[in-house]
């Protein structure tokens, strides 16, 4: 399983550590990202979904339909099968 948030799409960053003598060697900063399961009242269902922590903060503070709509996720209407394009299960 890729480490990529399937709601805001945030993957590994790449980069050097620097050593006192300049050594440069390749390092990868992963992202903080979580399985959760949601209870989304608008589809009366729970949804599992690995996510980011900061994208969790940003669904506690909005909800999970806004904050869908706001990245471009279109959850309502359809239930389950947008839930699953969205890589949400």
């Amino acid at each position: 399983m890729s480490r990529v948030c399937s709601i805001t799409g945030k993957r590994p960053l790449y980069g050097n550590t620097v050593s006192h003598s300049n050594v440069h060697t390749k390092m990868r900063q992963l992202p903080n990202l979580q399985v959760k399961r949601l209870w989304v009242p608008e589809l009366n269902q729970f949804v599992r979904i690995r996510l980011s922590t900061r994208a969790l903060r940003s669904i506690a503070k909005m909800g999970f339909i806004p904050f869908c709509q706001k990245n471009g996720i279109d959850v309502v209407g359809i239930g389950q099968d947008a839930v699953a394009d969205a890589g949400i299960t």
